[in-house]
C-alpha cells in the first residue's frame, strides 16, 4: 500500500506508520514536504485546515508527476482554546485514492496560560527546546515525552490521530 504523507518530519511519519500497520499489509508512507499555508504555530481551526491543505497539495503534487498512491495523509499540530482551555492537539486527515476523507484528532495535553503570547511570537516547539534545553524536540518524541516523563510521546499523539481518522476507512460501509 503507498501512503504519501505531507511532511518529511520522522517522529510524524512513524506515528502514521504504526497506525496504518494496525489495518493494512504492506504499508509504505513516503513523506513529502509540501505547504500547509497557514501559520508555522497554527491556532484553533487553522490546525485542520492546515492538515487539509497538505492533503489538497499531495493530491496536487501527485497528478503533476503522475504518481498513484492509495492514501494521502498528513497531520497538523496546534494549539486551541475552544473547549475554554489551551491544548496542543494533533490533526490527522485522511484521504483515499477514490475520495473518501476523514478526519481524526489525538488527545491533547495542557499549555500555560502564561505561555500562549511566547507561543503566538514563535511556536510551541520553540518554546519547549527552550523550556527544556533541548533542540528540535518536535522532531522525535516531543516535549510531549518530557511532560509525561516518557509516558506518551509525539509519535504516540500522531499515531492515536490517525488511528481515529482510519476509523473512517476500516469501517467505510457505515458512511457510505
Amino acid at each position: 500500500m503507498k501512503i504519501l504523507m505531507g511532511t518529511k518530519n520522522p517522529g510524524k511519519i512513524e506515528g502514521a506508520k504504526q497506525a496504518f500497520e494496525k489495518y493494512f499489509d504492506n504499508v509504505e508512507i513516503e513523506g513529502i514536504k509540501v505547504e500547509s499555508e497557514v501559520p508555522n504555530q497554527p491556532f484553533d481551526k487553522e490546525i485542520l485546515t492546515g492538515a487539509k491543505n497538505r492533503v489538497k497539495n499531495l493530491r496536487e503534487y501527485t497528478k503533476k508527476n503522475n504518481i498513484k498512491v492509495d492514501y494521502f495523509i498528513a497531520s497538523e499540530a496546534g494549539i486551541t482554546d475552544l473547549l475554554g482551555e489551551w491544548v496542543d492537539i494533533n490533526v490527522a486527515v485522511v484521504e483515499s485514492s477514490d475520495g473518501l476523507k476523514s478526519v481524526g484528532i489525538s488527545q491533547g495535553f495542557p499549555i500555560p496560560n502564561k505561555y500562549i503570547d511566547e507561543i503566538k511570537e514563535t511556536e510551541l516547539g520553540i518554546l519547549m527546546d527552550k523550556l527544556f534545553n533541548k533542540n528540535e524536540l518536535n522532531k522525535g518524541k516531543g516535549g510531549i515525552s518530557i511532560l509525561t516523563k516518557d509516558e506518551i510521546s509525539r509519535i504516540d499523539l500522531t499515531r492515536n490521530a490517525f488511528i481515529m481518522a482510519l476509523t473512517k476507512h476500516i469501517n467505510g460501509e457505515i458512511w457510505k
